[in-house]
């Protein structure tokens, strides 16, 4: 049964292994409220996951850890067993999705486990992780349905509560729900009046699904980049546990994900993999009922990989308005990049890339297209651009933004 004991007593159990990680104020996030982000993406691992993991190795019997242990993960549950089996002397193996990202499977071998790759999402690494623990007769540490992992992941909310005294809610990240359970059942037991919310990708949103329906449903697919929060089926701790201490959850998009993620770099020169910012984007995108209230956001990990660090900061800037690209209909006649290129500087944007396309069957014998892509301050910069553009007779015939 978890109690707020087994919290505290995780929490003194992880003093000697974890950083007790700062709460920063953020001012220079554009929201409806007073944002502060609690930085779990600078804990050991770059995770919140070593709580949970670390806590749960060290409850583990003589005998269950002679047998070796074994879990699933999409990377960083992963990273937190294998370095708590490093410090503990047990063989380890890690079931992952080969999807999961290069980064995080390279650092989970470094720390000394055998990686399993297994096609398809989380939810099917676990199932072969089940599958070879029964086999081989290994011990599970399941990455969030198990009360030793989500007090582990409590300790964050005695941390919180140490750090900031007037704090009117929490928002969490919720893959399996280990994190938000082990967070609002701290907080619910401690300060009941702090609200609790969580936040899911839209694309990944199980959680959010089952708490609706009122019942654990499975979904057929997940498909977000935010790797770390893509799972199919919450647990049935975590579904009680949320059912009872959450106040409500959120979705957001990849676009706003994506949008965090660069806000945080560009603002606040923190590193956020996408499950790390989707409590972000929810307080960014006024997503909750929170305007001028004292918001902590847990931007749980920053393990993203790099390679995908250029499209996530593309889809960031466009959404934010700092990037767009103009498809514009000319005669094609000596002169009109000129024109174009002149109303776009003299509106302060800068051009960065151009294409020139006179081939299209649908359009005149004499005519061309013209794709320009601009790096510009905001979305109303952009209409400023665009009216220019019209209103010295250049047709815009398609617009991203």
């Amino acid at each position: 049964m978890l109690t707020i004991d087994k919290v505290y007593n995780a929490n003194n159990v992880l003093k000697k292994v974890i950083r007790k990680t700062d709460l920063i104020e953020a001012k220079n996030i554009p929201c409806d409220n007073h944002l502060f982000l609690k930085t779990e993406n600078l804990q050991m691992t770059g995770s919140f996951k070593i709580r949970g993991s670390y806590y749960k190795v060290s409850k583990l019997t003589e005998e269950e850890k002679a047998h070796g242990i074994i879990a699933s993960s999409a990377g960083n549950h992963a990273q937190g067993v294998a370095l708590s089996a490093q410090h503990a002397g047990i063989p380890c193996t890690i079931c992952m999705p080969d999807s999961a990202p290069i980064s995080k499977v390279e650092s989970t071998k470094g720390y000394g486990a055998n990686v399993v790759l297994v096609e398809g999402a989380y939810d099917d690494s676990y199932t072969k992780a089940v599958e070879l623990c029964e086999e081989q007769g290994l011990t599970f540490i399941h990455p969030y349905d198990d009360e030793d992992v989500i007090a582990g992941q409590g300790t964050i909310a005695l941390e919180l509560l140490e750090q900031l005294d007037d704090i009117d809610a929490v928002v969490v990240p919720i893959g399996g729900g280990g994190l938000i359970s082990g967070i609002a059942f701290t907080i619910k037991s401690l300060n009941p009046n702090i609200k609790v919310y969580g936040v899911q990708a839209s694309k990944a949103a199980s959680m959010y699904e089952s708490i609706a329906a009122g019942e654990q449903l499975t979904l057929d697919t997940v498909n977000t980049f935010a790797d770390g929060i893509a799972v199919k089926h919450p647990g049935d701790n975590t579904f009680q546990l949320v059912s009872q201490y959450v106040d409500d959850i959120v979705t957001v998009s990849e676009d706003e994900i994506a949008a965090a993620i660069l806000t945080l770099m560009e603002k606040q020169k923190l590193v956020a993999e996408g499950a790390g910012a989707v409590s972000v984007a929810a307080a960014m995108f006024n997503k909750l009922p929170l305007k001028g209230k004292n918001v902590v956001c847990i931007i749980s990990g920053g393990n993203i990989d790099v390679n995908i660090i250029d499209r996530v900061m593309t889809r960031g800037l466009l959404l934010s308005g700092r990037k767009t690209s103009f498809t514009i209909a000319l005669t094609d006649k000596p002169g009109q990049l000129l024109g174009v290129s002149k109303i776009i500087s003299e509106n302060g944007g800068n051009v960065v890339t151009v294409d020139y396309d006179n081939a299209d069957p649908d359009m005149d014998i004499n005519a061309c297209f013209l794709k320009v892509t601009v790096e510009t301050r905001n979305h109303e910069h952009i209409e400023q651009i665009k009216r220019d553009l019209q209103s010295n007779g250049f047709q815009i015939v398609q617009e991203r933004v």
